[in-house]
């Protein structure tokens, strides 16, 4: 699977993939957290056959359905199994959070909430996937973090007062 992604100035993001079957799917994400979604025929890629315009919550909600998080298919339930009640969850850090110009570590998050973060987003220094103790979350970021709901719901209040 070919995923490509374009970089949109004063828009969002732009992720194209062409699927096996021959379709082109185009995803823009806007950065008002409005989800296009394009369809292309494998018959005509300039052409777009099917538009669907969806707010951030639909697109979270839609996530989930294609993902198997309503719906397990008997084939994955083994899969399914091993992550049982994990919870994948985005965070926006707002300038006034606690967490704010401080470390992963210095806030011990997976100590204080048992959820891990598993990647961090910041338009000043980049993606990092796993990032280690010393990432400091800075305002604006995107923090990306997994475990169960409690976990996840202490992580938020150690992202919004410094402790949980």
């Amino acid at each position: 699977m070919d995923i490509r992604e374009t970089i949109l100035p004063g828009i969002g993001m732009k992720y194209q993939m062409d699927t096996a079957s021959g379709d082109r799917i185009v995803i823009v994400i806007h950065d008002d957290g409005r989800r296009e979604l394009f369809h292309f025929s494998y018959e005509d890629y300039d052409q777009s056959i099917s538009m669907v315009t969806l707010d951030d919550q639909e697109a979270r909600q839609l996530a989930a359905l294609v993902g198997g998080m309503v719906y397990k298919p008997k084939q994955l339930e083994s899969v399914e199994m091993a992550f049982d009640d994990l919870t994948i969850e985005w965070y926006r850090i707002e300038t006034h959070f606690s967490c704010v110009g401080k470390s992963i570590g210095e806030l011990d998050i997976r100590q204080n909430s048992g959820a891990s973060v598993i990647a961090l987003m910041d338009r000043k220094h980049g993606k990092q996937v796993n990032p280690g103790p010393n990432a400091v979350l800075n305002a604006e970021a995107t923090v990306v973090a997994v475990g169960e709901r409690e976990q996840q719901k202490r992580f938020k209040q150690i992202l919004m007062n410094g402790s949980g």
